[in-house]
C-alpha cells in the first residue's frame, strides 16, 4: 500500500513537472513567433503600429489558441473552454489585481466608452451561445467575424489617432533580425514549441485532474488558464511598473476580447466544442467580474490600489469555490 502511494505521488510530481515544462515553452514559443513575425512583416512593409495591433496582441494570446485547439480536438472540451474562461476571469482578477497594486492604472475614456463595453458584450455572447454547453462551427463563425470587425475598427482608429513620436516608438519596440530566414526559422520554431507545450500541457493537465479526482473544467480553469496567460501577466505587471498603465488595461480589455472571438471562435470552426462540465456558474462569473470592473475604472478614470485589492479578493473567492470539498 505504501509503495502504491509513493508511486502515486511520484506520478503526481511527474505531471506537474511536465506541466511546468510545457509553461515555459509556451512562453518562449510564443516569444519566439512573435519576434520572428514582427521582423518579418516590417521587412515587408507592414508599419510597426499595425504590427502591434495584430501580430503582438495575438502572439500574447497563442498560447490559449494552441492549447484551446489541441484540447478540443483531443474531445477535452473542458479544458478548451475552461481555458477560456478562466484566462478571462485570471486576466482581471490577478493580471490588472496585480498591476494596479503595482502602480494605479491610469483609464482613457475611450477604453470605458467602448473596449470594455465591447469586453462585456463578448462576454455576454459566449454566454448566450454557451446555454447548451456547446459551441458549434456556426457560432465559431459569428464569434470570427466579430473579431475581424473589431480588429478593422481598432486599425481604423489607430490610423487616424497616431502621432509621429508614437510610431517611431513603436518602430524602436520591434526586433530587429538580421534576415529574412531567421525571421522564417523563429516562426517555424515558435509554432512548433508551441504545439510541443500544449500537446504536453493537455495530456498532463487531464492526468492531474484524474489524480486528484477532478474534472478537466476545473483543471482548464485554474492550471491551464493561470499557465497560458503568462504573457498577458508579464506584459501588464512590466507596462504597471513602466508606469505605462494604459498599456496594462488595454493587454487585458483585448485579450478577454480576443480570447472569446478568436480562441473559440477558430477552436470551434475548426471541431465543435462540448464542455458539460463547466458550469453555468463559471460563465456567470466572467460575465460578473467584467461588469465589476466598469464602476472600478470609472472612479476618476483611474483603477486605484484598493480597487486591485477588491478584484484579487473576486479572483480569491471564486478560485475557493471551485476546491473540492
Amino acid at each position: 500500500m505504501i509503495s502504491d502511494q509513493n508511486l502515486l505521488h511520484d506520478l503526481m510530481f511527474i505531471h506537474i513537472l511536465f506541466i511546468i515544462v510545457a509553461l515555459v515553452l509556451l512562453y518562449f514559443g510564443a516569444s519566439w513567433l512573435v519576434r520572428g513575425a514582427s521582423s518579418l512583416a516590417i521587412k515587408l512593409g507592414i508599419t510597426p503600429l499595425i504590427i502591434g495591433l495584430t501580430i503582438v496582441a495575438f502572439g500574447t494570446s497563442t498560447p490559449e489558441l494552441i492549447v484551446s485547439i489541441q484540447a478540443a480536438l483531443n474531445g477535452n472540451g473542458g479544458i478548451s473552454i475552461g481555458n477560456v474562461v478562466g484566462s478571462n476571469i485570471f486576466n482581471i482578477g490577478i493580471i490588472l489585481g496585480i498591476s494596479a497594486l503595482c502602480y494605479p492604472i491610469q483609464v482613457k475614456a475611450e477604453v470605458i466608452r467602448f473596449d470594455v463595453p465591447v469586453m462585456l458584450i463578448t462576454a455576454l455572447c459566449f454566454l448566450f451561445f454557451f446555454l447548451d454547453h456547446t459551441i458549434g462551427r456556426l457560432e465559431g463563425l459569428a464569434l470570427m467575424t466579430a473579431s475581424v470587425l473589431y480588429t478593422f475598427y481598432n486599425v481604423r482608429k489607430a490610423k487616424k489617432e497616431i502621432s509621429p513620436e508614437i510610431s517611431e516608438e513603436f518602430q524602436e519596440s520591434m526586433p530587429k533580425v538580421s534576415s529574412r530566414w531567421i525571421d522564417l526559422l523563429l516562426i517555424v520554431l515558435g509554432l512548433g514549441v508551441l504545439m510541443l507545450g500544449s500537446d504536453l500541457l493537455v495530456d498532463h493537465a487531464v492526468s492531474l485532474a484524474q489524480y486528484f479526482q477532478v474534472s478537466d473544467a476545473v483543471i482548464g480553469l485554474t492550471i491551464v488558464a493561470a499557465g497560458t496567460s503568462m504573457p498577458e501577466l508579464a506584459t501588464s505587471v512590466v507596462a504597471a511598473l513602466k508606469k505605462q498603465s494604459d498599456i496594462a488595461l488595454g493587454n487585458v480589455v483585448g485579450s478577454n476580447i480576443y480570447n472569446i472571438l478568436i480562441i473559440l471562435g477558430l477552436s470551434s470552426i475548426i471541431t465543435p466544442i462540448q464542455a458539460p462540465d463547466i458550469a453555468l456558474t463559471d460563465s456567470l462569473v466572467m460575465v460578473g467580474i467584467s461588469i465589476l470592473l466598469i464602476p472600478l475604472v470609472k472612479t476618476g478614470f483611474v483603477l486605484q490600489r484598493w480597487e486591485g485589492g477588491v478584484l484579487l479578493l473576486a479572483y480569491a473567492i471564486y478560485l475557493y469555490t471551485l476546491l473540492p470539498t
